[in-house]
């Protein structure tokens, strides 16, 4: 099978190119830098520019599915520049692969696509717990973005191609992600909750996450789906695992709300949301999660 990836370079989307390779598909991978339009193996680069609406349209060649994983990281502070950023970057990154699939004229054996979403869709709430039938308002800045994120999505759909939508919660990896931040601070002893620290967060190993887009591909899943795991918890008891995973102490009390709101702005919603997401879905499909619980999870990262 052959696969065009988009975020090919990024935390999941390099992982899954290893995964993928590692199985024997052949990568089609896209850059918007030059120098990395190179061929080493079976990965191979093209060039496109979604801000200037360029793209290589050699690389939907032999192409089976596409993983769309590209746009802005949400971890910068928001101003008014950064969200503009944030948004823009999947929106126009979708809308140019919608068109130029659509510009192939049914000239090509694309058949699935497996676009990346986010939990952020989902309101912050203590109350509730979220199945992908929940229907999302325009409530906060990340609800609008993920809600036109996904509405551009639903173009692959409109272009005969059967389309799977991955609402991604908060992901564990070695380097970056949620980890990446917090190891510091709690390897010196200063791990702390944020606010009340009773928000949920609804989180998944990377190792789950490919697996699951790898899953969806196979077993030719459609809809929506939540990638997270079965088990989400509590922001305290996150910050508490991962000083036990670190065998570091955790005494400090909860960081207060107003520190983090002076220190990164808006962007604080991030650690105050609470989201419990259900993975139900994926689990009656028969996935099988390699990292449910979040201590291993955590551990094996380390």
């Amino acid at each position: 099978m052959k696969l065009l990836i988009t975020g090919a370079t990024g935390l999941v989307g390099s992982i899954l190119a290893q995964k993928a390779l590692s199985l024997g598909h052949e990568i089609h991978f896209l850059t918007s830098q030059k120098t990395k339009v190179i061929q080493e193996g079976k990965m191979k680069g093209y060039y496109w520019n979604p801000s200037l609406n360029e793209l290589d349209l050699a690389c939907f060649e032999g192409v089976d599915a596409i993983v769309h994983l590209a746009g802005a990281s949400i971890s910068q502070r928001w101003t008014k520049k950064n969200k503009e950023e944030i948004s823009l970057s999947r929106i126009n990154g979708t809308r140019l692969l919608v068109d130029g699939i659509r510009q192939l004229d049914g000239k090509h054996q694309i058949k699935q696509v497996v676009a990346a979403s986010a939990i952020g869709i989902y309101p912050s709430s203590f109350e509730m717990i979220y199945t992908e039938d929940y229907l999302p308002k325009r409530s906060s800045f990340l609800e609008e973005v993920v809600m036109d994120w996904e509405q551009e999505e639903d173009g692959f759909s409109s272009a005969g191609l059967q389309l799977v939508k991955l609402r991604i919660g908060l992901v564990l990896t070695e380097t970056g992600g949620v980890l990446g931040p917090l190891k510091t601070p709690t390897w010196f002893g200063l791990g702390a909750a944020f606010g009340n620290g009773e928000q949920t967060q609804s989180w998944i190993h990377v190792d789950d996450l490919v697996g699951m887009i790898m899953t969806a591909i196979d077993k030719k899943w459609e809809g929506v789906f939540n990638a997270v795991s079965p088990n989400p918890v509590s922001q305290k008891e996150f910050t508490k695992t991962l000083a036990k995973a670190m065998r570091r102490i955790y005494f400090l009390p909860p960081i207060p709300k107003l520190f983090i709101r002076l220190v990164v702005g808006e962007m604080s919603t991030l650690v105050f949301n609470s989201q419990n997401v259900c993975a139900e879905k994926a689990l009656k499909e028969g996935f099988v999660f390699i990292h449910p619980e979040l201590l291993p999870a955590i551990k094996s990262l380390l």
